[in-house]
């Protein structure tokens, strides 16, 4: 039974990932994300993104960054009426993510007619989906929890295990023409989403008891490159915050909401707790973070054993303690401009391309007292790279301002896989049955160095990936 696999999006580049496979004629989607970059690029390929809706019989969501869900609404306006798999969580994540990005696309398209209307010009530019859409697509997810089989259609099982990414991230491992008496005759594909790395607080590690699949599709965010050491990069956040209070400063932390502002909450509670940092004032300005800080308590069924053994055991909140605060309106978010270090603000966006994290950064970012400490992934061309990258004027809300601020950067944080780790895992699952390995989801340094270093660890049959080729697996 012949499969054909086409890649939509994250192929040579790191967002929007959409994976298009076909069974006898229908079709199945892995992932549906919105591509994150240049604003005029991004809604160019976001708003120009279809597929042959009388076609896919399903989608399968590995998780809820916004790379990965953000199209759904507009794949329901499309017409597309079929099931939406999901873990329990990824489900709640999902349902924040793509609301916010309704909200945000709301108030630009406000904010855009207002500036045309000053200038005597029309107004061309619509929202892609509103907060309607993004009810309605809620409303045709199905969850399934982590090593439970469920059809996606004729012939075409699903099975999540769990990738350790993000709480609630999966592997979606597809069998194609199930066989228990004849299991040589199926085709069995790994599609990796994101995966995490070992040994990190909070989630589990990403599993590697699925069954030997013959094709595994293989993300390489980090395909060249080498974290940080943990127990290295707490030393560093240990630093930053002693140094920068003792100057007073402000410490303005880029965040993701989801995933990487509980993990950082999470160490700075560690580190506090142990008196390693001072007691200072530590703010979460992202109603966001504070919404899916909710979820990460509803989910402990996701928890690894060192949350238990830190916290719950001696019923404790790991995101909650006397100096954290979580900021709401945009009341309290303004007051922290003019309120004197030395404090911590932990705000979104991660990227620094949209959210809260633009007002504080225009407010500090020329203090040379104040740290902006990038802890996570910079995609090309967004104000974050261009900080991380060390730009001595950048532009925020269309004003350049000088970078005098300390830029530091810690790289053990991100909630990818490196390249060692992601051969490591390679090297625990099955891969007796393993025919070809096609490298998804990286810039194109990152593939190649990433299929080198394959090569070198041994595994011989890798391709990378090309935008919307087909590919006949067997």
């Amino acid at each position: 039974m012949a499969v054909k696999v086409w890649s939509l999006g994250a192929a040579q580049e790191v967002t929007g990932s959409k994976h298009l496979f076909e069974v006898d004629g229908r079709q199945y989607l892995i992932d549906c994300g919105a591509f994150q970059g240049k604003r005029k690029e991004s809604d160019e390929k976001n708003r120009n993104f279809t597929v042959d809706i009388d076609k896919l019989e399903a989608v399968v969501l590995t998780h809820g960054h916004f790379d990965h869900c953000g199209l759904l609404p507009l794949l329901k306006k499309q017409g597309f009426e079929g099931s939406i798999f999901a873990t329990p969580a990824t489900r709640d994540i999902a349902n924040i993510v793509m609301s916010d990005s309704a909200r945000i696309q709301a108030r630009d398209a406000e904010f855009l007619a207002k500036q045309a209307a000053k200038k005597g010009e029309k107004f061309y530019w619509k929202p892609l989906y509103d907060q309607i859409d993004c009810v309605d697509t809620m409303n045709q997810v199905v969850t399934l929890s982590y090593n439970r089989k469920n059809y996606l259609g004729p012939n075409v099982q699903l099975e999540f295990f769990d990738a350790g990414h993000i709480i609630g991230s999966a592997f979606a491992y597809i069998t194609v023409n199930p066989n228990k008496a004849e299991p040589e005759k199926e085709t069995r594909i790994l599609f990796s989403g994101d995966i995490g790395r070992s040994n990190k607080p909070i989630i589990r590690n990403p599993a590697t008891n699925m069954p030997a699949p013959d094709y595994i599709y293989l993300e390489s965010t980090y395909g060249n490159k080498l974290h940080e050491d943990l127990d290295f990069a707490l030393n560093h956040l240990e630093q930053v915050v002693r140094n920068t209070c003792a100057n007073k400063g402000k410490i303005i932390i880029p965040s993701f909401a989801i995933e990487r502002a509980q993990e950082i909450i999470y160490n700075l509670h560690l580190l506090t707790d142990k008196k390693k940092i001072p007691v200072v004032p530590i703010y979460v300005d992202s109603p966001m973070a504070a919404n899916v800080t909710q979820v990460f308590g509803l989910h402990q069924e996701c928890y690894d054993e060192s949350v238990h053994e830190q916290f719950l055991r001696h019923h404790k909140n790991p995101f909650g303690f006397n100096s954290l605060r979580y900021t709401t309106t945009v009341e309290e978010s303004k007051e922290l401009n003019e309120a004197p270090g030395p404090m911590i603000i932990i705000s979104a966006d991660g990227m620094c391309e949209a959210g809260r994290v633009l007002y504080h950064l225009a407010n500090e970012i020329s203090n040379p007292k104040n740290t902006i400490l990038i802890i996570g992934y910079m995609a090309e061309d967004t104000l974050g790279r261009k900080i991380m990258d060390g730009q001595k004027e950048v532009r925020i809300l269309g004003d350049l301002y000088q970078v005098k601020a300390k830029v530091e950067q810690i790289n053990a944080f991100s909630a990818h896989a490196d390249y060692s780790e992601m051969i490591t895992w390679l090297k625990q699952i099955d891969t007796s049955r393993l025919k070809k390995i096609y490298l998804i989801h990286g810039e194109k340094d990152q593939l190649e160095g990433f299929k080198r270093h394959l090569a070198e660890a041994g595994f011989n049959d890798v391709e990378i990936v090309e935008a919307e080729k087909e590919y006949d697996l067997e």
